[in-house]
């Protein structure tokens, strides 16, 4: 596993191969594994793009998120312009149920509320609006309601982390109890963990996933 400084050097690297990321705004630190990023950027897909490179690093334990958005002067926008574009994004992604969302604008914060069949869809909600300028953050309470009961969820989900190259399905143990899913065990990235909980989440059924993986770099199963 790579010590504190090698780390911080290769998310600094990393942030810089971001293309819409100007790393000299960012400052890193790094303690035992776990990244901060700090300073300002201007728009809230800037502070996403700066995370999520942060996260997918060989050797990160966790991220924690300093960064504050400061919207250009120039791209200033009121909260009912924001709430329009929202509306209007929302109904043109073929991935969202937009009737079945709700969008409120406050002081360039949005937040989403309603009830969609996947996981996926509420995901898709969040990624177009957090992406229209001058939105600052994005609040995603939208609840994921099945319109099927779950069966063989476990084995999906499992089958579906031996499918993946990226992962050692040897080390994820998987719990199902009715529409909630809970992983344990260890992987060897910040990435490899997302994989993880995306492979539960992409089970029909699924309303709630308690991701308790650890990110262990260097760990071997014999």
């Amino acid at each position: 596993m790579p010590d504190d400084l090698s780390l911080r050097e290769d998310v600094e690297r990393e942030l810089g191969w971001e293309p819409i990321v100007r790393s000299a705004e960012i400052g890193v630190a790094v303690r035992d594994g776990v990244v901060m990023l700090t300073g300002a950027v201007d728009s809230y897909a800037v502070k996403r793009a700066a995370e999520r490179a942060a996260e997918r690093v060989r050797g990160v334990r966790a991220v924690s998120s300093q960064l504050e958005v400061r919207p250009a002067v120039s791209a200033g926008r009121t909260d009912p312009d924001i709430a329009w574009s929202a509306a209007n994004v929302l109904a043109w992604n073929a991935l969202v149920p937009a009737e079945r969302i709700r969008v409120a604008v406050s002081e360039g914060w949005v937040t989403l509320e309603g009830t969609v069949d996947w996981r996926f869809q509420r995901t898709a909600a969040e990624d177009a609006a957090a992406d229209l300028a001058g939105v600052v953050g994005v609040t995603n309470l939208i609840n994921v309601s099945p319109p099927v009961p779950v069966e063989e969820t476990k084995d999906e989900i499992e089958t579906a982390l031996h499918r993946n190259a990226e992962i050692d399905a040897r080390r994820i143990i998987v719990e199902v109890r009715g529409d909630c899913v809970t992983l344990w065990g260890t992987v060897d990235s910040w990435a490899q963990r997302e994989s993880v909980e995306r492979a539960a989440w992409s089970a029909p059924g699924v309303r709630e996933v308690a991701n308790h993986v650890t990110v262990e770099a260097g760990v071997a199963v014999n």
